[in-house]
């Protein structure tokens, strides 16, 4: 993550670049979406349309799931209110394509970091909300054990994606032939595979996981084991600075809760006893503190910290609820990246002083 004083000064050069070319807009100045959900009273936030675990649309229309809840995120730090955030299903490539015309403020799904990606001056890549990797699922009737099994197999892949080009670096690399079939609709891809027309279907594991739920039988199915890529999957907004100052200091609140393992249930009590808290824990909620402080500055809510935590939750019980070992999706957070970095893992919270 860079700072974000270098995230202003490649947005400052982007400027640059978009005046002497036309065809590249240029992204808007500090405070210009931020200002524009204020007035609109709400967070329009993409997400994807039918991901198991990930987010999906409840009998009522409300999207749920792991990534709807970084959606409310923001709007629990903006407003105070988390239900104040317009969430909208909506495919891959339509979602970057939708940020960069100014249709929406963020977008809260399965998109990867990328260099290429965060060089464009139309949207910014703010924090990582889980750590993932490309694999393959096949049918269990193949026989199939290692992707080095794969030999001539045709491959359902999503067009507009990294996934195409890891698909091509990892068969090219380990000389293997294969073809793909690369369908953009993920209903169409999903009725093309389990209907026998691919051998494998490839994409990110979480992203298969939650495909795999939507077979018939999902026993039918198995993940093999190999990891071909890395996939930092990362919320995207409208270059914003306070916008994008709003979302990773919120989830950073959710790290920081779980590390002090202050949860939506115990957060009323924290703050009713916050002077026999740890320092840290002062910082982050105390209205003359850090939280207040960050809140005048960016204009946030005044008790934007507690909401969060109170509305949505701390990181782990976001997991937990939703894709953890206890859900259909049944991920152990054992051994996975998205563990806290106290307990080897990859999500480290960055201090809010």
């Amino acid at each position: 993550m860079r700072s974000l004083a270098s995230k202003s000064a490649v947005a400052a050069v982007s400027l640059l670049v978009a005046a002497a070319s036309p065809a590249i807009a240029p992204p808007a100045l500090a405070g210009q979406v931020m200002d524009d959900i204020r007035s609109t009273g709400e967070v329009i936030c993409l997400v994807n349309s039918n991901s198991p675990g990930f987010s999906v649309p409840g009998s009522d229309g409300i999207y749920k799931g792991f990534n709807p809840e970084f959606c409310r995120m923001a709007a629990a730090a903006i407003f105070g209110d988390a239900e104040k955030a317009d969430i909208r299903g909506i495919g891959f490539s339509d979602s970057m394509k939708t940020i960069v015309a100014g249709d929406a403020h963020m977008a809260s799904r399965s998109i990867t970091n990328t260099g290429t990606r965060d060089a464009d001056p139309g949207m910014a890549f703010v924090v990582t909300t889980f750590f993932d990797g490309q694999g393959f699922m096949v049918p269990k009737s193949l026989g199939i054990s290692r992707a080095s099994q794969l030999e001539g197999a045709t491959v359902c892949a999503e067009e507009g994606s990294t996934t195409l080009l890891n698909i091509a670096d990892w068969f090219t690399d380990h000389g293997i032939s294969y073809r793909v079939e690369n369908i953009a609709d993920k209903t169409a891809r999903l009725q093309a595979f389990f209907g026998g027309k691919c051998d494998v279907m490839s994409s990110d594991f979480s992203a298969l996981a939650a495909d795999r739920l939507l077979a018939e039988n999902p026993k039918d199915y198995t993940l093999l084991p190999d990891v071909i890529s890395n996939e930092p999957l990362t919320i995207v907004a409208r270059p914003d600075q306070e916008l994008e100052a709003a979302l990773f200091w919120a989830f950073q609140v959710m790290l920081w809760a779980e590390q002090f393992d202050i949860t939506s249930e115990t957060i009323n009590e924290v703050v009713a006893d916050l002077e026999r808290q740890p320092k840290a824990v002062q910082r982050l909620f105390g209205r003359d503190s850090a939280m207040g402080d960050i809140a005048a500055k960016l204009g946030l809510h005044e008790d934007w910290a507690i909401e969060v935590v109170r509305q949505v939750g701390n990181y782990g019980e976001v997991f937990e609820r939703t894709i953890g070992a206890d859900t259909a999706m049944g991920i152990d957070r054992g051994g996975s990246p998205n563990r806290l970095w106290t307990e080897g893992g990859l999500l480290y919270a960055y201090p809010i002083r």
